[in-house]
């Protein structure tokens, strides 16, 4: 379907690569891949110790004594789908279409992130026209829950001088600076109490936000799910005194929580009042996240009444610190003008069964802040009893926007599209300040295609916007200075 869109090389190595399986953690087959491609246009093909490939060319005729640049992008993907949506990511290939001037997925992501900047390298590597500086093409693995492929990189395996990331999602824009981040954790057990006699049981939903990237769309105040379900939990507890017997919200840290479901119990006296409620505050919060979050549905139905709830007094101390639990923008930088300089995204929340996991992702272009945001979060739940953990730390990327590899991408940006293109530093992390720790010396800038809606089922990337950034990669490869 897409092979008839130019640039055609590109879109028909974003189509293979599409049927291919890769979700973080489980790249198995998509480095399978990447190594038979490499192997197949008789390059040399390197995976290292933890599955990151590094695929290498020799310059085109009268290029051989350019600098040699490094082409990153990262193989696995976001892999979020609808409620209602029927799909085995384990199993099937990204079923896409297009609409307009957009290529989408239907009721999943689309993995344009990071799969366009992917076949982008592809169709440079197997072209005989393209012209280009010696070539050192990287692609590294989880990048979107760790980032252990950055992390473990060696150095010593590169000897490029400028590294390219095909990472970002806004074609005006060249990004020269990121957030750091690291994973916060709370687990624990709690006992259970039998439900009250003469309770009715209760699922609420919340569905229908928009959801995105807890990064690239923290400042855009779109609702989180985990939080409003709280909002409710709290206030229908001093309300009505309902028990909360399960809470299942969100998903994966670095995507804004676009679903959260509990069952609860109330007693049979105030079912009506609970549910005059329950419609009540679905319209208020619909007032407010109208702009933001146009279907956010908040809804209840009856289930089976369950046998068992969370203990009175834990349901209390959870609740609170979930209110507590500071969620979206928690500082915006004095530096850089609109830049989030640090925040913390709510990410999941799973109550059930005697036991229960918070899972927050704290990000920050400043090291100190995000640990201190961090201890504040951990603070918070230890108060309800939690064991608290801090993983997968990354460090920031710091601008140098005096860089030669800068003043090259921004000139050339001027030159083919008379504007100025926007060179910034952004909130989500990104493979650069990693790789810099053992290349230090390697001058770095990333930019993309406009892809909207990243790590949410409505992904989506702009065929007009792939040909301009295709054309300014191009270009950029025949300026690379000796």
């Amino acid at each position: 379907m897409l092979n008839s869109i130019e640039p055609k090389q590109l879109w028909s190595n974003f189509s293979a690569l599409n049927e291919v399986p890769r979700p973080s953690k489980k790249e198995e087959r998509v480095i399978a891949f990447i190594v038979q491609f490499g192997k197949s246009l008789g390059l040399p093909t390197i995976r290292d110790e933890v599955g990151n490939v590094i695929i290498k060319k020799p310059a085109s005729a009268g290029m051989e004594k350019r600098a040699t640049v490094c082409l990153q992008s990262h193989l696995d993907m976001v892999h979020q789908k609808n409620g209602d949506t029927k799909f085995n990511f384990d199993q099937q290939g990204i079923d896409m279409f297009v609409e307009g001037d957009w290529v989408k997925a239907r009721g999943t992501t689309l993995g344009a992130d990071n799969g366009i900047g992917v076949a982008s390298i592809m169709s440079i590597l197997e072209s005989k026209t393209i012209a280009h500086p010696p070539l050192e093409a990287l692609f590294t693995i989880d990048e979107e829950t760790g980032m252990t492929g950055a992390l473990n990189l060696k150095g010593g395996l590169l000897e490029s001088k400028y590294m390219l990331n095909l990472d970002t999602e806004d074609d005006k824009e060249l990004t020269i600076g990121c957030a750091g981040g690291v994973d916060v954790t709370a687990t624990g057990k709690y006992s259970n109490e039998s439900v009250a006699a003469g309770s009715k049981g209760y699922r609420i939903s919340v569905k229908g936000l928009t959801g995105g990237h807890s990064g690239m769309e923290i400042h855009l105040g779109r609702g989180n799910a985990n939080k409003l379900m709280n909002r409710i939990l709290s206030q229908a507890t001093e309300k009505f005194g309902v028990q909360i017997c399960t809470i299942d919200g969100g998903s994966l840290r670095n995507a804004i929580p676009r679903e959260s479901v509990a069952d609860i119990s109330v007693d049979a006296h105030h079912e009506k009042s609970f549910m005059e409620f329950i419609n009540h505050k679905n319209s208020i919060l619909k007032a407010e996240y109208k702009t933001t979050d146009p279907n956010l549905v908040l809804h209840a139905e009856p289930i089976a009444t369950p046998k068992t709830a969370l203990n009175k007094n834990f349901q209390g101390q959870l609740v609170r610190a979930l209110y507590a639990c500071p969620c979206g923008i928690y500082r915006m930088s004095p530096d850089i003008d609109r830049l989030v300089q640090t925040s913390n995204n709510l990410a999941r929340v799973l109550v059930k069964e005697g036991s229960y996991t918070i899972q927050c992702l704290t990000r920050s272009s400043v090291d100190s802040e995000k640990m201190d945001l961090a201890n504040a979060i951990k603070s918070c739940f230890e108060l309800c009893g939690a064991s608290v953990g801090f993983a997968g730390s990354y460090p920031g990327w710091t601008p140098k926007p005096d860089s030669s590899i800068v003043k090259l991408m921004s000139d050339l940006y001027t030159e083919l599209y008379k504007e100025q293109a926007h060179v910034n530093a952004c909130h989500a992390g990104l493979e650069c300040g990693i790789l810099g720790t053992n290349y230090p010396a390697m001058q770095m800038i990333s930019f993309g295609p406009n892809i909207r809606g990243a790590h949410s089922p409505d992904e989506c990337v702009q065929i007009s916007s792939v040909q301009k950034y295709w054309s300014y990669l191009l270009e950029a490869l025949k300026r690379i200075p000796s």
